[in-house]
């Protein structure tokens, strides 16, 4: 490894948190979770946890309201829903 790889560095793109905690009120306001949206692990499956197909329109009208975002079109699928952190990253792809 020559000395060029020894000293670069990755560069990683963290969550907004004010965006995770607009995400995580919108779960807990609207998610119909069985478990504390704030509690959850981000990377958890929400299905499994008890969010529904129809609690997700709800979640995502509720963060883009709170984000002044709207989601586009491609990324209205169930698996950008399946997390907190995919929901995130939509919401912030959004922006």
């Amino acid at each position: 490894m020559d000395q060029e790889q020894q000293t670069r560095t990755t560069t990683v793109a963290l969550a907004d948190p004010s965006t995770e905690q607009a995400v995580r009120r919108a779960l807990a306001d609207h998610g119909r979770l069985t478990v504390d949206a704030w509690d959850v692990a981000s990377i958890a499956d929400l299905y499994a946890h008890g969010l529904t197909s129809h609690a997700t329109v709800n979640v995502m009208l509720a963060v883009e309201n709170e984000l002044d975002v709207e989601f586009p079109d491609a990324v209205l699928n169930r698996s950008t829903f399946a997390t907190v952190e995919s929901i995130v990253q939509a919401a912030e792809l959004a922006s």
